[in-house]
């Protein structure tokens, strides 16, 4: 009998080691098109704020399944950082797949992306909404089956003419905006160790406008 109760209480001391190590896990997942051409493209800019807390770190990305991966920890936090190779549209599939291989609850994935109903460098952070017509986002609903995802939205405004949004997001940042981006990744980067630290309601309240 004292060997089961044994065998019992240390099964689920177990499992909750395991579920509480589980809830200290996060995938931040930056979306961008992979390729030379791409790379300082505003779309591009979830791929940008990974580059940068990864350099900040001195952390190098190594090519696996469906992305470039690398690993942050961060105060008992470990934060996997995953850029998908899949291409923007096709963001979802790779999501997924790390999720389910990093066994990472939902409620611990962040993705990073642009918003053309944002002002330049604006952050908001959300736990919910719309794909608001981006394919990344759209392509993740799919794959989730959700709408309910923590998503960090970067603001690239919309300055561009009738007819031109395409070739405004896969464009470069103006001369006026890479003056100010790197102050902006400074503030996208605590925001991202933020959001594992102190949660997403607290993350919000204290970087959301800014």
């Amino acid at each position: 009998m004292f060997q089961f109760v044994k065998k019992l209480f240390g099964f689920t001391i177990k499992t909750l080691q395991h579920e509480e190590d589980q809830m200290k896990k996060f995938l931040i997942a930056g979306l961008g098109n992979v390729g030379e051409k791409y790379q300082n493209t505003r779309h591009n800019i979830g791929f940008k704020i990974l580059d940068f807390l990864a350099e900040k770190e001195s952390l190098t990305f190594e090519t696996l399944k469906l992305g470039d991966i690398t690993t942050l920890k961060v105060k008992g936090r470990t934060l996997v950082l995953l850029k998908p190779n899949t291409y923007m549209n096709l963001s979802g599939k790779a999501v997924k797949y790390w999720l389910d291989k990093e066994k990472i609850p939902l409620e611990n994935l962040l993705v990073i992306t642009d918003d053309l109903n944002l002002p330049f460098g604006t952050l908001r952070l959300k736990t919910k909404g719309s794909d608001g017509g981006h394919n990344g986002l759209k392509d993740l609903q799919d794959k989730l089956q959700t709408t309910k995802y923590n998503r960090f939205r970067f603001g690239i405004s919309d300055s561009f003419n009738k007819g031109r949004q395409v070739d405004y997001v896969l464009g470069e940042w103006s001369e006026e905006e890479n003056s100010k981006i790197k102050e902006r990744l400074e503030v996208s980067a605590d925001l991202v160790t933020s959001f594992a630290l102190a949660g997403v309601n607290n993350t919000m309240n204290k970087f959301n406008g800014k």
